[in-house]
């Protein structure tokens, strides 16, 4: 099943932008939708001014609801790009494909002078999952030596689904950090909240 097409969808909208066309759009088009797709920690610490917060588990889990809810012309924004092009196909698969991406995510918005709005500092998923899969890995090679060589089949397994990640732009590690603890806001939409406050746009 598809969303209805949009009226007024942007022709040819580009696949991803830098943050200067951002800034350009941001001045000159009223229509301009920015959706954060990263976790509720990431957020808190440093989001584009006026963005809208939908988690990219969220996202993939009521695609067709938020689809509906989002203007003309969106950008999808994350840390790197990576999620916010996840949330992209995801769009694009069940019919809108005029969503961009935001090359270099939010820091890259930030370092070009864009308007944002700062928090507490916390770790980006991306290094987070860096962190965890390199920590595995150590400890399965130490374990392996000292335990059992069994336990070196851990740091394969690591391996082999980093490799999986990279082949098919997903990361099923990340998607379970993002569910942690430390990786939650205080104020972090519920799937309702964060259609609600799409709503007031259109």
């Amino acid at each position: 099943m598809t969303i209805s097409a949009k009226t007024n969808t942007v022709e040819n909208a580009p696949q991803a932008i830098d943050a200067s066309t951002l800034k350009g759009w941001e001045d000159h088009h009223d229509d301009l939708m920015i959706i954060d797709v990263r976790s509720g920690a990431e957020f808190d610490s440093l989001h584009i001014r006026g963005s809208y917060h939908v988690p990219l588990a969220m996202l993939s889990e009521h695609t067709e609801e938020f689809a509906a809810k989002m203007g003309t012309r969106v950008v999808l924004v994350c840390q790197s790009g990576n999620r916010a092009e996840q949330a992209r196909k995801r769009l694009d698969s069940i019919g809108l494909a005029s969503a961009s991406v935001l090359s270099g995510g939010v820091p890259a918005y930030a370092a070009a002078g864009g308007d944002v709005v700062r928090g507490r500092r916390t770790w980006a998923l991306e290094r987070q999952v860096r962190m965890t899969a390199g920590s595995l890995v150590l400890a399965s090679i130490v374990a392996g030596k000292f335990v059992s060589p069994k336990l070196r089949l851990v740091a394969g397994g690591i391996g082999a689904g980093l490799t999986f990640s990279a082949a098919t732009n997903s990361c099923a590690l990340g998607n379970a950090l993002s569910r942690m603890p430390w990786n939650k806001s205080s104020n972090e939409p519920t799937a309702q909240q964060a259609l609600q406050s799409l709503g007031t746009r259109e």
